[in-house]
């Protein structure tokens, strides 16, 4: 964990990044991280935030890298969240 030179203790690592924080998370531009986010490779925002969820960055860029492999293990809750969602989205569009 990192160290804040102002304290004695360690810092805190936020859950919830900016933008601009998940972008370097990832090691990509702005508007990289963007572009991985319009071709589905990290999730977007938390909803009705500007927030990304560092564990949901991590959750997918494991399953994106081949490190978690469809049925290796057990399904998450970032994607089990996420399938009930699409799955109430497509249910009310009909």
């Amino acid at each position: 964990m990192a160290h804040d030179k102002n304290t004695t203790g360690p810092a805190i690592e936020p859950r919830c990044l900016t933008l601009q924080q998940a972008a370097d998370y990832c090691a990509l531009t702005r508007s990289g991280f963007s572009a991985w986010q319009r071709q589905g490779l990290v999730p977007g925002p938390i909803p009705g935030t500007n927030r990304w969820d560092r564990k949901a960055l991590d959750a997918a860029l494991d399953k994106a890298s081949g490190l978690r492999e469809a049925g290796a293990m057990p399904e998450d809750p970032w994607d089990a969240w996420e399938r009930e969602r699409d799955a109430a989205k497509a249910a009310g569009a009909r």
